[in-house]
C-alpha cells in the first residue's frame, strides 16, 4: 500500500508540462478574460458619448398673453427640440397629463415643462412697479428609471433650459436697449440676461429604501445569478449522486456506483430539481430583502411569482446549455446570462447610453427583460405597459425554448448512442 502511494505521488515532469494537460484550460481562461474585459468595460466607459435617443418629455403649457402674438413657450419648446442634431435626447412633445402617465409607466427618463404663465411673466420683467416673479421652467426627474438615467436626463434638461434662458435673455436685452432703457441698473440687466428660473423636482417619486432607483436592478441580478448558480449546483449534485462524478470534502472522497440514465432523463431530472429549488430561493430572497432589509416593495404575491418564474427560466436555460455543450455549457451560460446581460440590462447605465451593439443585445438578453419586470413591480405599480408584459412574454419564451432545446438535443444524442456511460462502465 505504501508503494502504491509513492507511485501515485511521482508525477513525471513531462506530464505536467504536456500541452494536452494545460492548453485547453489555459486557452479557455484566456478567452474568457478577454471577453469579460471587452464586454463589461466596453459598455460603461462613456455613457454620455454613447447616449442616443434618451426619451424625455417636452411640455409647453404656455398660453401667451391675449393680443401679444405667439406664446414664447411654444417657440422655446421648438428650439429645444431641434437644438440637438446628434439626437442624444429624443424630445417627445406631449401635454402634461400624457407626460405624467408616461413617467408613471417608465417610458420617459424625465419631463421638461414650460408653465402656462411663462409669457406673462417674461413680459412683466423689467416693467414698472414692484419686481415680479421670474418665469420658470420645471424639470421633472424619474428616479425609478435608474439613478444614472435620471441624472443624465436631468442634466440634459437643465442644460436645455439654461440655453433657452440665455437666448431669451439676449432678445430681452436687445429689446430693452432698443426701447431706450439702456441705462438700466446692473441688477436689472443681470436679471434680463438670464431671466428663467429652472426648478428641479421629482416627477415620479419612489420609496426612500429603493437604493436611489437601483434596488430593482440588484434584485433582478440576484434572481438571474441565483438561477444560474442553482443550475450548476444541481447538475453537479446529480452527477455525484448518479456516479458520474466523485465527491470531495477535504480529504474525504467518495464515488458512487454508476447509474445508467439517458441524457434526456438527466436533463429533465436536473430541470425539475432546478424549478423546485426556485420556489425556495425566491422565497428566501424576498424574505431577506423585503422582510429583513425592509426594501420598499409592493405587489408582493406578484413579485414572488415573477421571481420564481425568472429563476426557473434561467436555471433551466443553463441546464439546457450544459446538456447540449457538456463542459463548455457553464462558461457559455455565464456569458449569456451574466456577462453579456449586465451591460445591456439598462439597470445601471440606460440602454440609450451604451454602444449600439449592447442596444441590440438588450432586445433579447434575459437580464434586460427581468430588470424591466422587477422595476415595473417595485416602482411603477405593476403596470403592464411599464415593461411587465414584455418581461412575462420573454421569460415564458425563454423557458419554453430551453426545455425544447434540451429535450430535442439530448434525445438526438441518445438515439445516436452518445451515452454518458462508456462501454464497460457500470
Amino acid at each position: 500500500m505504501a508503494s502504491t502511494h509513492r507511485r501515485a505521488e511521482r508525477v513525471p515532469l513531462g506530464t505536467l508540462l504536456s500541452p494536452s494537460l494545460w492548453a485547453v484550460p489555459a486557452g479557455l481562461v484566456t478567452v474568457l478574460a478577454l471577453l469579460l474585459s471587452l464586454i463589461y468595460m466596453g459598455g460603461i466607459l462613456d455613457p454620455r458619448g454613447s447616449m442616443k435617443d434618451l426619451p424625455i418629455g417636452l411640455v409647453s403649457e404656455d398660453r401667451g398673453v391675449p393680443g401679444s402674438g405667439e406664446a414664447l413657450g411654444t417657440g422655446i419648446a421648438e428650439a429645444i427640440r431641434t437644438a440637438d442634431p446628434d439626437r442624444h435626447v429624443a424630445w417627445k412633445p406631449l401635454d402634461l397629463a400624457s407626460a405624467r402617465r408616461q413617467l408613471a409607466s417608465d417610458k420617459l427618463y424625465g419631463v421638461l415643462v414650460i408653465p402656462q404663465d411663462f409669457t406673462a411673466k417674461v413680459q412683466a420683467l423689467g416693467g414698472p412697479g414692484p419686481a415680479s416673479a421670474r418665469p420658470r421652467i420645471d424639470v421633472l426627474t424619474n428616479p425609478g428609471a435608474g439613478s444614472l438615467g435620471s441624472s443624465l436626463a436631468s442634466t440634459a434638461m437643465q442644460q436645455a433650459a439654461h440655453h433657452a434662458s440665455t437666448r431669451l435673455g439676449a432678445t430681452l436685452l436687445a429689446g430693452h436697449a432698443g426701447a431706450g432703457a439702456g441705462a438700466a441698473g446692473p441688477a436689472a440687466r443681470l436679471l434680463l440676461a438670464d431671466p428663467v428660473d429652472v426648478s428641479v423636482s421629482v416627477g415620479h417619486p419612489i420609496g426612500t429604501r429603493s437604493g436611489l432607483g437601483l434596488s430593482a436592478f440588484y434584485y433582478a441580478l440576484l434572481l438571474v445569478l441565483i438561477g444560474f448558480l442553482c443550475a450548476g449546483i444541481v447538475s453537479n449534485g446529480t452527477d455525484i449522486g448518479l456516479g458520474y462524478a466523485a465527491s470531495d470534502f477535504g480529504p474525504l472522497r467518495t464515488h458512487r456506483p454508476l447509474v445508467a440514465i439517458s441524457r434526456r432523463q438527466t436533463f429533465l431530472v436536473n430541470s425539475v430539481f432546478t424549478v423546485a429549488l426556485s420556489l425556495v430561493t425566491s422565497s428566501i430572497l424576498m424574505a431577506v430583502t423585503v422582510g429583513f432589509l425592509d426594501m420598499d416593495a409592493g405587489h408582493l404575491p406578484l413579485l414572488w411569482v415573477f421571481s420564481v418564474c425568472v429563476s426557473a427560466a434561467v436555471g433551466v436555460g443553463a441546464q439546457a446549455l450544459t446538456s447540449v455543450l457538456g463542459a463548455l455549457g457553464q462558461p457559455v451560460a455565464m456569458l449569456v446570462f451574466i456577462a453579456l446581460a449586465l451591460p445591456s440590462s439598462g439597470g445601471t447605465v440606460p440602454v440609450q447610453a451604451v454602444p449600439r451593439a449592447y442596444r441590440l443585445l438588450a432586445e433579447f438578453e434575459p437580464m434586460r427583460q427581468v430588470t424591466d419586470g422587477v422595476r415595473a413591480i417595485l416602482y411603477f405599480g405593476a403596470r403592464a405597459d411599464a415593461g411587465l408584459t414584455r418581461a412575462w412574454v420573454m421569460t415564458g419564451a425563454g423557458l419554453v425554448t430551453a426545455v425544447v432545446l434540451g429535450v430535442l438535443v439530448t434525445s438526438v444524442y441518445d438515439r445516436r448512442g452518445l451515452h454518458r456511460l462508456a462501454r464497460g462502465d457500470g
